[in-house]
Parts: C-alpha cells; sequence; structure tokens
C-alpha cells in the first residue's frame, strides 16, 4: 500500500490506483495471519489488533470513495490521496511503538 502510494506521489499523479486495492486486501490477509494465535499460551494484545482493524476499514473506505470521487470528476482528490498514504503509516507506527 505505501509503495505504491510513494511510486504515484514520486509520479506527481496523486490518483488512488487498483494496486492500492491490492495493497489493503494484502495488508488484511497478513493482519489476520499474525493476529492468529498459532501456539497455544499466547496472549494477543486485542485493543492493538481491533485498533489496527479500524485503521484499515477506514482505509477502505478513503481508497474507495477517492476511487469513486476519481472516476465520476476525472482529477484525483488531494485530502483523500494525502489520507490513504497517512492511514498506513499511522497503522505501521502503532505496529513498532506499542
Amino acid at each position: 500500500m505505501v509503495g505504491a502510494w510513494v511510486a504515484e506521489a514520486a509520479a506527481r499523479r496523486f490518483e488512488i490506483t487498483r494496486v492500492m486495492d491490492y495493497g489493503i486486501l494484502l495488508s488484511l490477509l497478513t493482519g489476520l495471519a499474525l493476529a492468529a494465535p498459532w501456539p497455544a499460551g499466547i496472549e494477543l494484545n486485542y485493543p492493538k489488533i481491533g485498533i489496527k482493524l479500524v485503521i484499515l476499514v477506514a482505509l477502505g473506505a478513503v481508497l474507495g470513495i477517492g476511487r469513486a470521487r476519481q472516476r465520476r470528476t476525472g482529477q484525483p482528490v488531494m485530502p483523500l490521496f494525502v489520507a490513504a498514504g497517512v492511514l498506513p503509516l499511522l497503522a505501521a507506527g502503532i505496529a513498532v511503538l506499542w
């Protein structure tokens, strides 16, 4: 997700792309795999998992709304593009610092 966002920002296109949608799907799948209690006896940090899931849902909403507005107007929507870059960085920051 972040890689596709950086590529669009570096190219100065500022568009929400299909690759970003694939990135959010991959984030969901890897998050579910990492949150699964594989070895018995491990206690998971459920508040952290919940907050990251809320961020992922918000990111999905931002991407969906942004792509719909892009299709309708033909122009990139800068506030949604910025939000699509900030939310994954926020999730990564929570993962590292919490």
